[in-house]
């Protein structure tokens, strides 16, 4: 499906919006659940990626496909490993096929899995002959995909001796570990972060209870651009979000203040205020904690005018294209001056935004969303606009609500 979007009038916006929960919460405590069944979620993420991921979880089926869900891919490797006496062949998407997952093999081999590639050696598909792993010890880099070191997190209460994660070199995306080991202790599994060392200590069983997911800043991102790019006065109320949050990309509140947004928390809500004009200087910022939300302030940037360097970017690299390559295409067809390295993208100030182009998606869903408030500037089509459902289903039907208008073309 490809659409138009466009806004009639460029009125004061005053909305409440709904977000469900965090995709990354979600898909961390769906793993726990299945490996502590005393746990029961609440407000879990209606994401493409968390369906995949339920799916996989409750099927018996020896291949079993998750489609472009990075994290379920994963996630699933650890968990599957350590499943002593099940066979399963991990696969996805073509894209999926081309995105690494040697770093996190090699670390679960080293542990005592039995893993080995159907196909291209280091990427998926991968054969998994589950089975007992009692050696408690690990090293894998610390400046890869967090997600590799939350996976291992993960499993980790569950295994016989639990484990120790020493991190390699300088340690990125922080945040994310934090989120997996935070949601560990609310279980009541003991950990510790000391220096380059991460603890899990084993634990057979814990309390019977539930957790509610926050909802996810990832979504909330998309929000703020409106916010940013609409009237002074414009406001929208978010739920539902806590201050004291475990996702990383809750930097929003303090970086969208350069654009005149202000954040105000209640008590299961945002919202969020468009106070003044956005600042002229050059918006300079390392991502390295939050590289999720790249797209949405580099769009923001492009459509105020307002030039950034935006550094710690690397892992945009391997996601579902390689996103800087995707933002240095589409933003100069709508005019920008822009140049990308391998872990940072430069832009200058725009003082033009082309009309009705044709924003490629690539499928992934966070280029969609984060084009789409340009059409507070100007008309912009969006190709293959279905792709956001990966983590945000309703999101066109919550612009409308806004007051985009949104034609299928």
């Amino acid at each position: 499906m490809d659409i138009l979007l466009n806004v009639l009038e460029n009125k004061i916006i005053n909305e409440k919006i709904t977000i469900s929960g965090s995709k990354s919460e979600s898909n961390r405590l769906l793993i726990l659940k299945k490996l502590f069944s005393e746990i029961t979620i609440e407000n879990l993420s209606d994401s493409d990626d968390s369906v995949h991921m339920q799916h996989a979880l409750s099927t018996n089926n020896v291949t079993v496909n998750i489609g472009h869900a990075g994290t379920a891919m994963r996630f699933l490797t650890s968990y599957f490993a350590a499943n002593n006496g099940r066979e399963t062949v991990l696969t996805g998407s073509e894209r999926m096929q081309n995105r690494p997952i040697e770093i996190l093999v090699n670390a679960l081999k080293d542990l005592g899995a039995n893993i080995k590639y159907e196909d291209k050696i280091g990427y998926p598909p991968i054969r998994i002959k589950g089975t007992k792993i009692t050696k408690d010890k690990v090293q894998i880099e610390g400046n890869v995909s967090s997600q590799y070191i939350s996976s291992l997190l993960l499993i980790a209460a569950k295994l016989e001796n639990g484990l120790e994660i020493e991190l390699m070199g300088k340690i990125t995306s922080i945040p994310y570990i934090n989120m997996t080991l935070s949601l560990l202790n609310q279980l009541g599994i003991e950990t510790s972060f000391i220096e380059n060392s991460i603890k899990v200590y084993p634990k057979k069983d814990i309390e019977k209870q539930t957790v509610v997911v926050e909802s996810d800043w990832s979504s909330a991102s998309y929000f703020y651009s409106i916010v940013a790019l609409a009237e002074v006065n414009s406001q929208i109320t978010l739920s539902a979000y806590r201050k004291q949050s475990l996702q990383g990309d809750s930097c929003l509140a303090a970086i969208y203040q350069h654009f005149g947004v202000a954040t105000t928390f209640g008590e299961h809500a945002i919202t969020l205020k468009k106070v003044r004009k956005s600042s002229n200087e050059t918006l300079e910022i390392d991502l390295k904690n939050a590289p999720d939300i790249a797209q949405t302030i580099a769009v923001t940037c492009f459509a105020l005018g307002v030039a950034c360097n935006l550094t710690g970017l690397h892992t945009l690299k391997i996601k579902e294209t390689d996103r800087l390559v995707a933002l240095h295409d589409e933003l100069s067809k709508l005019g920008a001056t822009i140049s990308v390295t391998n872990e940072s993208l430069h832009l200058e100030k725009s003082l033009e935004i082309k009309e009705n182009i044709a924003i490629k998606t690539y499928n992934d869903h966070r280029m969609a969303m984060a084009f789409a408030p340009l059409a507070l500037k100007v008309p912009i089509k969006i190709l293959n606009a279905e792709v956001v459902t990966k983590s945000y289903q309703k999101f066109w039907e919550d612009l409308k609500l806004i007051g985009f208008v949104i034609n299928e073309i």
